[in-house]
This record gives C-alpha cells, structure tokens and sequence, in this order.
C-alpha cells in the first residue's frame, strides 16, 4: 500500500506536501457552485441516506486506511502500552483539577468523587478494549460508532472527539503554565499576559502555546522516538507520585476530614464529573491500534492494567492532599505544591511542581499521538477533508492532522482560563463514553440481515428504557438531590430495560478474543454513570456544549453530509480517486 498509494494518475509518486482544492474538496459535490447547489436541494434525501448507513470492518480496517496513502509503522507493544496509558492520563486532572474540585464542590470527599469517576471509567475501557481488539484502526470511538450505529452518530462523536482533544489539551497546556510558575516561585499569573477582555479569557498565555508546540513537533517526528521520551519521562512522574502519596500520608492531620461532605453528595458527583476529565486519555491508546504489533494481546493488557493501577494512584493521592490541608484553603491551580508548603515541607512543592510539569508533558505528548489519530480516521471517512488523512512516507505519522489539533489547541489555551475549559470537556467526554457503551450493546445483540426484525425492536426499546431511566434519574438528582422517592420509579425501570435485554434479546455476536463480561449489565450501567455524571455538571457547561453541537450541525449539513455521501455512492474504481490517491 506504501508505493502504491503514493501514485498518482500519472503514475507518479505525489508529493506529501501539497495543497490544493482537490486535497481539501475531491468530492463531486464541491467540484462548482452548480453542482454544490444541487447537492444541498438533495440534503434531506442525503441525510435520511446516511442516517441508516452502516459501516463495517472491512471497510475501517482496509479501504480506509488506503486513504492515508502510506502506512504508519507498527512498532507499539503492550508495555508501551501500557505507559502510553501512563502518560496520557496522569498528570492531567489530578495535577491541574483536584484542588479547583475540592475546594470548590466535594471537600475531602473529593477521594469519593474520583471513586465514582473511576468506576464508570472502568466500564468505558471495558467496551473500548473489546472495539479495539476486534476493529485495530486508528479511528478510535469514531470508527466503532460508524460500523454500529452509522454515520450521523459517529459524525456527532467525531464533532465531540476533536472537541474534546482540542479543549483538553488546551486546558492541560494551562496548567503546565501554572506549575511552571509555582517551580519559578513566582505569582500565578505572573508568565501571562494580562488585558481588558472578558474575565476567564482576559490572561492570555504565550507558554502554553510554545508547550504545544514542542509536544506536537516531537510527536510528528517519530512514534517510537515519543514511546521512548514518555517512558523516561513517566518514570520520573511515577517517583513524584511515590513521594506525594508518602510524604502526604507522613504529615497528615485527620483533622482536615471534617466536616467530610461539606457541600453534600451533590458536590461529590459535581466534581465527580469534573474530574472524569482525569481518566479521559485512556481512550488514546484504542488509537494506537493501528500500530500495534499484536493488538489482540496487547491492547488489553495496556489498556485494563494501566487503568487499574491509575485508579488507585488517583485516590490515594486525592486523599493525601485532603488530609494535608484544610479544602478551604487548598489552592485551586496548583494544590499539592502549596499543600506542602503549608506543612512546612517548602522544599517539596519543587519537587510536586517538576512532577507535575513531567506528567502533563507526557499527557500532551501521548495526546498529540492519540488525537492526531483520531483525526486522520475521520479524515479518511471524509468528515473532514482527506488532506488531514494524509500519513508522511519517511515519519509514518500523520503530520496535518497533528497540525490541525495543536494549532486550534494553541488558539484556545492561549485566551482561555481552566476553569472555562474544563466543563465543557467534561460534557463532551461523558457523551462519547454513553455513545461507546450503546454501541457495543448493539454490536453483541444486532447483526445486519442476521437478526430478526422483532428482535431489533425489542433491542431498540429496551435501549430506550435504559437511556431515558437514566435521564430521568440525572435530572431528578440534579433538582431533588436530598430526595428519593423519585428513584423508586427511575432506577427500576433502568434494571427493567436491561434484564429485557438479557432476559427477551438474544445475543447474536461472541468476540472472538476478549469481550467485556456481564453484558448488558456492565454496558447498561456505564450508560446509566455516564448520563448521570453529565447531570452532576452546570448549565454554563451545557450551553456551551450546545452552542458547539449546533455549529458541529451545521458544518455536517453544509459539508460533512455531501463530502460522505459522495464518497459511498461512488463507484469503486473512482473511491481512490476522490481519495487523492
């Protein structure tokens, strides 16, 4: 595929760097005004089109990635794996939001909070780990969704999975820029530039942009080179780690416990949500299926062992901060620097503070691989234009998508504070995992022309009854959180829909080499913790949430429909063609 795909009508090898209309627009529908204008008087029909369209393995794993024109290099073990899973999650929202979190919603039941993150975290690696063994492509949740619920979902995932990578690798860069301040000693806000804009946009931040740049740079260069920098940088961070949660306990005064629950378990699940933000690199690692030597075997390993032991880290650790300091006086921004600090151990917020910048190092390198990943699959479905799809001959990497996420990351980190950017990850993140653990109750219960039509029904509403039980539950916690006599009615009807499934659907798919255990009620119960961690978050999170949805719409009904459209209706010996091959 490597030479091949690099050829051209003229037989040719075609040069990767290029730009032109038909690398951004091959498509028939964006060949000129008229024929643009015919497609969208189409729009309804293409819609109804590609709302029932399916996807499927073949397809992902094959034609798809031609469109990259070369290949990316399997070189990736379980033990990179393994500290890829390292690397893309510590560092994150245990450096940069646990404080925020417990000083502003849970209190010392901030260790509650990420108790309750990690249990639905858990349940999301689960059905990733099953997709990732089964499907090894690049494209992550997108591809999966694509092959079982269609192309107008895996679009809205998309939408929401380059969302997500932008904005919480722009909320990370933030924070590197905040412990660097604290390891300089000087004020918070001193390395940014202040100005008269809008309060949380108003102290912009050329570091983090400089951060982003170096993070994505190194990533296009090599993918083993970056396995290499992230596990001598995890390594150091691991030892950090050690020491936070040692020298933590060693100087902790049980007296900070009280009172435990001080905005009650409303603040729990509030920040709960908030700090899911923290397991969200996980999913980067399904990415690097693609370029995994044995993914059967390794992707499971790296994925389910790296998680475990992350879980754990995360509350002992939370708990260490709470009971070194008062959560009312916990610093927002940079809490376990000033928390040693504060017990007299001044020296040590150094040493936090360099961890801290080695773990979000290594969060912005894996997610630089991971994103970029993401993206080129995406690019390939023509969601957006192919060029990005594109993968560099000599580097094995994809070179413009890793462009395309760190130069919209860069614009963002550099006028948005943390505490903007974080709720509407959250959201995000929690609607792809929703979208994840549905999808893989309809891989093991539904196969085309195989499963009867009154058992799809049946799956179709007792998926329903699941997903609306588990609404109803968030909302009605959301505005009676000291009641219950709402539950009697909502969590029923949730254990209702799912034993209907296991009980009146029969399952019609076995994976073929590890498969998530208990379904449906693994999956079922992720659907439920995921709606409900959403509920937990402020209304500001969800307009802005909106806000993007609607701009994610109209992209797709001006562009993204047409360019997906054309592409599976084309005959098949023109598909290379329009994929710039």
């Amino acid at each position: 595929m490597g030479s091949a795909g690099e050829l051209g009508d003229d037989s040719q090898p075609r040069k990767y760097w290029r730009c032109s209309k038909q690398d951004f627009f091959p498509e028939e529908s964006f060949q000129n005004w008229n024929t643009y204008l015919s497609a969208l008087s189409q729009t309804f029909l293409r819609f109804k089109d590609r709302l029932i369209s399916r996807s499927n393995e073949a397809e992902e794993i094959g034609e798809l990635r031609k469109r990259s024109e070369n290949d990316m290099k399997q070189c990736l073990t379980w033990w990179d794996l393994t500290w890829f899973g390292f690397g893309s999650v510590i560092g994150t929202g245990i450096f940069v939001l646990t404080g925020q979190e417990a000083h502003d919603h849970a209190g010392p039941a901030i260790v509650l909070s990420y108790v309750a993150s990690g249990v639905s975290a858990m349940l999301s690696v689960f059905c990733y780990t099953e997709f990732a063994v089964e499907i090894p492509v690049a494209g992550g949740s997108f591809a999966y969704l694509r092959i079982e619920l269609g192309d107008f979902a895996a679009f809205i995932t998309a939408g929401n999975i380059l969302l997500e990578s932008i904005v919480g690798t722009a909320a990370v860069a933030r924070g590197w820029t905040s412990y660097f301040t604290s390891l300089l000693n000087r004020q918070r806000n001193s390395l940014r530039i202040h100005t008269n804009l809008r309060d949380g946009y108003n102290l912009l931040d050329p570091i983090a942009v400089v951060v982003l740049a170096t993070a994505a740079t190194i990533a296009m260069i090599s993918t083993r080179k970056t396995s290499y920098l992230n596990w001598i940088a995890s390594a150091v961070n691991t030892v950090v780690i050690l020491f936070v949660i040692i020298a933590g306990f060693a100087h902790a005064n049980t007296s900070n416990l009280t009172p435990f629950l001080p905005y009650g378990a409303k603040g729990v699940f509030q920040a709960a949500a908030i700090v899911y933000f923290a397991y969200g690199g996980f999913d980067n690692i399904a990415t690097m299926a693609e370029e995994t030597k044995n993914p059967s075997r390794d992707i499971p390993l790296g994925l389910l062992g790296s998680m475990s032991i992350i879980t754990v880290i995360y509350c002992l650790m939370a708990l260490s901060l709470a009971m070194m300091q008062k959560y009312t006086d916990i610093d927002r921004e940079a809490a376990y620097s000033i928390a040693f600090q504060s017990v007299g151990m001044k020296w040590a917020k150094y040493l936090v503070a360099l961890g801290a910048l080695k773990g979000m190092t290594t969060v912005l390198l894996v997610g630089a691989l991971g994103q970029a990943r993401y993206t080129t699959h995406i690019a390939r479905a023509h969601m957006i234009p192919p060029w990005f799809a594109l993968v560099h001959p000599k580097t094995g990497t994809p070179i413009n998508a890793t462009l395309l996420i760190a130069i919209s990351s860069a614009c963002i980190a550099f006028f948005s504070s943390l505490n903007v950017l974080a709720g509407l990850l959250s959201v995000s993140t929690l609607f792809v995992f929703m979208m994840m653990a549905v999808a893989l109750l309809v891989r093991r219960y539904y196969v085309r022309e195989i499963t009867p039509r009154i058992n799809l029904l049946k799956l179709v509403i007792f998926l329903l009854i699941i997903i609306a039980s588990s609404m109803a539950t968030s909302a009605y916690w959301g505005l009676k959180p000291d009641s219950w006599p709402g539950y009697i009615i909502t969590v029923p009807l949730w254990f209702l829909g799912t034993a209907g499934i296991s009980f009146f659907v029969p399952q019609q798919r076995t994976p073929k080499v590890w498969g998530v255990p208990l379904v449906p009620w693994l999956p079922s119960l992720s659907i439920a913790t995921n709606i409900f961690l959403m509920g937990s978050l402020s209304s500001d999170a969800f307009i802005r949430f909106g806000v993007c949805s609607l701009v994610m719409l109209a992209y797709y009904i001006f562009f993204g429909l047409h360019a997906t459209y054309d592409m599976a209706h084309r005959p098949p010996a023109t598909q290379n063609e329009v994929s710039g091959i």
